[in-house]
């Protein structure tokens, strides 16, 4: 039998079952990927995962940054430097205002080469009033039918769902449905997508505003940093925070109208269930959290919150004795705990990063970036009046929080650190990525960051571990990583007499074991 005859007898098996595979797939793309984040600095997991499915660091990326409002964007506009950090070598910046330039074959020529179409923050109607309907809008359908990416941040997130949530023709991110603007780009059929829904507090506004008036409809959000990546129906969670789903068929959280999501879960569009929870691979128990994490269970403890995750999985991120937050924020965002000596990994960093070069011509686009702008409720947006910042205070909401994305983290004016196990999660991950931090080399200060200073440094069983700790003596709470295991075990309580070293310790243990099976 010959190859070509053995190839055409493969290709007439795997046809037809790919065919009905595709005929079967009724929310996500028949082919392609679609990627949805949540607006915010993105970690390199998400850029990893937009250029693998694009075709690699060679294929082409086009960038769309018309959401941002601006007239003109040139070709090194600020959404292309994230791409290109990440390795991708062949961005191209794809803009107008001009819907009749949208419509022309000369405009969607560069589209029939591209792997992958990306969508930047801003405002969704842009993006309505400049594709929906054009030739542009069909080329960049075709990206995904022959098996290539699309994605969005923020904004572009939004878009990317059949009813465009926030789509409001205004700056007022308050109005959730207009009847204008009902209509997104569709790759995800039957879906409304929102997002910086933990970063601006606004976890209720799906459940209040669209889910009474949309009864049928499927409603996703994701916390900034945080992507849904779909692939037919099925979607997997990564990034650094938490995803949601409103009308969902599984029970919603306790107390709450939606069902949680961490990275790591998978879910079905379709059949709007969980098919796989990261939980369900964690070495550790979670019967020893419980007995670890027992005494907090009553409120008059103090409460206590703890995060288990490895190799961008998160494991565990419960809270015990904790109140239920406004506007259902996580009980393990809010509220921030006194970190103690863990503020040293804070100032380590702070006495090695500079401060950013002042702002001013920005390479073709006006303004800051959407993430970067109105916070809206609950965003920081600037400090309340009051005394000016410490220098120390000023390097920790800005220098170290804007590339990671921490929105609730503070320090005090005497030095002391505020943050939660989510937040600390971000700086886990930050560390892990050696760009996070880097210096301008072009400066006279410039050299390399030292991501151990700070750290106790030493060996446990075998393996290198950087830990911190809330008291000298390992008490109040807890901050280790494992690096080469990509390991983070986090421990924060308002209780000084908190044994968070030993706590940390056995849930080491057990990540360990489970490693060397």
């Amino acid at each position: 039998m010959s190859l070509e005859y053995r190839r055409f007898a493969l290709c007439a098996l795997v046809a037809p079952a790919l065919a009905a595979a595709q005929a079967r797939t009724t929310v996500g793309p028949p082919r392609g990927t679609v990627i949805v984040v949540g607006g915010g600095s993105m970690g390199p997991e998400i850029y990893s995962a937009f250029i693998e499915a694009a075709g690699g660091p060679d294929a082409l990326i086009i960038d769309v940054p018309t959401a941002g409002g601006d007239t003109v964007y040139n070709q090194n506009a600020p959404g292309t430097r994230g791409w290109k950090q990440a390795g991708a070598k062949n961005v191209y910046v794809l803009h107008t205002k001009n819907k009749k330039l949208a419509d022309s074959d000369s405009f969607v020529a560069v589209i029939k080469r591209a792997g992958g179409i990306w969508f930047e923050g801003g405002r969704q109607f842009h993006l309505v009033d400049s594709y929906a309907g054009t030739k542009t809008e069909h080329a960049f359908n075709d990206v995904l039918a022959r098996g290539g990416v699309i994605g969005g941040s923020s904004a572009g997130a939004s878009i990317l769902g059949d009813f465009l949530v926030r789509g409001a023709p205004s700056n007022d991110n308050l109005i959730m449905d207009d009847p204008r603007y009902e209509k997104g780009f569709a790759y995800l059929r039957g879906v409304g997508i929102d997002q910086h829904v933990v970063a601006r507090e606004r976890l209720a506004d799906l459940a209040d505003s669209i889910i009474p008036k949309y009864p049928r409809l499927l409603a996703i959000s994701e916390d900034e940093g945080t992507a849904w990546v779909v692939r037919g129906d099925t979607a997997t969670i990564i990034g650094r925070n938490k995803a949601f789903v409103y009308n969902g068929k599984d029970a919603t959280d306790r107390g709450k109208p939606f069902l949680t999501l961490y990275p790591g879960d998978r879910y079905n569009l379709a059949t709007r269930h969980v098919t796989h929870r990261a939980a369900d691979e964690s070495p550790v128990a979670v019967s020893l959290i419980d007995s670890l994490f027992k005494k907090y269970a009553d409120p008059a403890a103090g409460g206590a919150t703890v995060l288990v995750a490895q190799a961008g999985k998160v494991f565990i991120d419960r809270s015990f004795g904790i109140p239920d937050q406004p506007k259902y924020m996580p009980t393990t965002t809010l509220p921030q705990f006194d970190v103690g000596g863990i503020s040293e990994v804070f100032t380590a960093l702070c006495a090695q990063v500079p401060e950013p070069p002042a702002r001013g011509a920005r390479g073709g686009r006006a303004g800051a970036p959407d993430s970067a702008r109105g916070r809206g409720r609950g965003g920081r947006g600037g400090r309340a009046a009051g005394p000016p910042a410490t220098p120390f205070q000023s390097c920790v909401t800005g220098r170290l929080s804007t590339p990671i994305g921490m929105h609730k983290t503070a320090a005090t004016a005497d030095g002391k650190v505020q943050s939660s196990v989510d937040e600390l999660y971000r700086l886990s991950l930050g560390l892990e990525n050696p760009r996070t931090f880097t210096r301008d080399t072009t400066r006279a200060d410039s050299g390399p960051i030292d991501l151990a200073r700070g750290w106790h440094a030493d060996t446990y069983k075998g393996v290198a571990r950087l830990s911190a700790y809330g008291t000298p003596d390992g008490r109040r709470a807890a901050f280790v990583r494992i690096p080469e295991r990509r390991a983070t075990i986090i421990v924060l309580t308002n209780d000084d007499s908190a044994e968070a070293k030993r706590m940390a310790d056995e849930i080491t243990n057990r990540l360990l074991i489970a490693n060397a099976r």
